[in-house]
């Protein structure tokens, strides 16, 4: 299952020992040369320093209220990890960022991802058409798979004979298992 980055923007980071809110996330660390959420950064009164720092291997679980830590005890600053400072001087943000095509077709802008929970690797983008392009698609989702560069100005991804999945057309069938199905009569007992 992914999960929205909507669900871990602005989410409570959540003592285990104590049941009360620490902080808050305000964003992701993103790796750019991987796609990974490294850390999440964090607000809130209760922070010594700033900005302080959730890595993702201090997180215990993701739950409906929140994200859970042992404590604050897991929050870090920016000089304590060599790679989340490394990180964090990328400046890099995936929102708003322009997707186009190896054939440098402009696909749109990121309006939002997902990520897998245990890995914390982006796994999709969601992609806001351009205007023109926006009449017939609203929306693309991107795999990850089909990245081929990533830089602070755009993304580039493979350049493919059919568009990116729509959005907004993805349909589920579902089959009713209680409705029989009926036999239909045979056209050579209709003539008798």
């Amino acid at each position: 299952m992914l999960l929205s980055i909507s669900t871990l923007t602005n989410a409570p980071v959540m003592s285990l020992q104590t049941g009360a809110e620490l902080a808050r996330t305000q964003a992701a660390l993103i790796d750019p040369r991987n796609l990974k959420i490294v850390a999440f950064i964090l607000e809130g009164v209760k922070l010594d320093r700033r900005p302080s720092f959730l890595t993702i291997a201090d997180i215990r679980e993701i739950s409906g209220i929140g994200i859970i830590v042992d404590s604050s005890d897991e929050f870090i600053g920016i000089d304590d990890v060599i790679k989340i400072k490394e990180v964090y001087d990328f400046d890099f943000t995936l929102m708003n960022i322009r997707v186009e095509d190896e054939s440098k077709h402009n696909l749109g802008k990121v309006i939002s991802y997902s990520v897998e929970p245990g890995s914390f690797y982006i796994k999709q983008l969601n992609v806001k058409r351009p205007l023109f392009k926006s009449l017939s698609d609203t929306e693309l989702l991107i795999d990850r798979t089909q990245i081929v560069n990533v830089s602070d100005e755009k993304i580039i991804i493979r350049h493919d004979e059919r568009e990116p999945v729509p959005a907004k057309h993805t349909v589920t069938t579902f089959t009713n298992p209680f409705r029989q199905q009926r036999a239909q009569p045979d056209s050579s007992d209709a003539a008798k």
